[in-house]
């Protein structure tokens, strides 16, 4: 048997598990890109995947995808825009499966791609209604059920380094992924009572739809492989790994934290 220094001999080891067996979990955004990376591997380690997404072609590719690997899966319509859609998406989950164990905020839109001057009411607008209104009541609706539950529970919200290090013409985005960096502490601290776990994700360029035209301009992928440390963009799998430990038993003690999976670009930045 292996020793642990401070343990008396006749304890047994204990090693960290990412087992996910018979938890059920909430992906959105999770037709494509990020979100159907993140629900395979949820469903590969154990867990029953609701696949939610606005495209309801692509939650039902992904959950048949689940399903051809001999697992559970729902595929779910949601705009979460709209609190009545997120009502709905947490009452059939819960009615298919009898609970929720696990939340990927992941859904999340690019719509300002120019000078903060010339931002409009309509696009600031949209992006704060998915990136941080949508995301907090989407929490607040599974919260609820994890608090009935009487049952541990993980919240992953899903921000970008962009939260650390703002990017130019993008100051919609910008802001509100820094909101969910805020967020993701508020409800860490107001929800710890109750055994759920809190805490957020920032991914660098992700090689998913919403970046192609950025990664497709030479010179924009010209800058990024200099920028970023570990010489490329991520890959929608990148994520996955940093979602499958804030799912699991493995992080029990983590919360209000948020993980930058960014290739050491912000630490670069800020001179760490």
């Amino acid at each position: 048997m292996l020793s642990v220094k401070g343990w008396s001999k006749d304890k047994q080891t204990k090693f960290p598990s990412f087992d996910l067996g018979g938890k059920v979990a909430i992906v959105t955004g999770g037709g494509q890109g990020i979100g159907r990376a993140v629900a395979l591997s949820l469903a590969h380690f154990g867990a029953l995947v609701a696949v939610a997404d606005k495209n309801l072609k692509g939650a039902e590719k992904v959950a048949g995808e689940i399903r051809r690997m001999g697992k559970k899966s729902l595929a779910v319509q949601v705009d979460i825009g709209d609190l009545g859609q997120i009502a709905r998406m947490v009452d059939e989950v819960v009615k298919a499966f009898g609970g929720i164990d696990i939340l990927v905020n992941n859904a999340g839109i690019l719509v300002d791609r120019g000078p903060a001057q010339e931002l409009t009411p309509e696009d600031w607008d949209k992006t704060m209604a998915v990136n941080l209104r949508g995301l907090f009541f989407c929490s607040q609706a599974v919260g609820k059920v994890m608090i009935e539950q009487g049952r541990r529970g993980k919240i992953i919200n899903v921000s970008s380094e962009a939260a650390f290090m703002v990017l130019p013409k993008l100051a919609a985005y910008n802001t509100s992924k820094g909101g969910i960096i805020s967020l993701t502490r508020s409800l860490a601290i107001d929800w710890a009572r109750y055994g759920i776990n809190v805490n957020a994700i920032a991914p660098t360029f992700i090689r998913t739809s919403m970046t192609e035209d950025f990664l497709k301009d030479e010179a924009w992928h010209k800058f990024l492989t200099h920028r970023i440390p570990l010489g490329r963009p991520g890959e929608p799998e990148d994520i996955a790994g940093a979602v499958i430990f804030l799912a699991s038993p493995a992080s029990d003690l983590v919360t209000g934290h948020t993980l930058l999976v960014d290739g050491g670009w912000t630490a670069g930045e800020l001179g760490i």
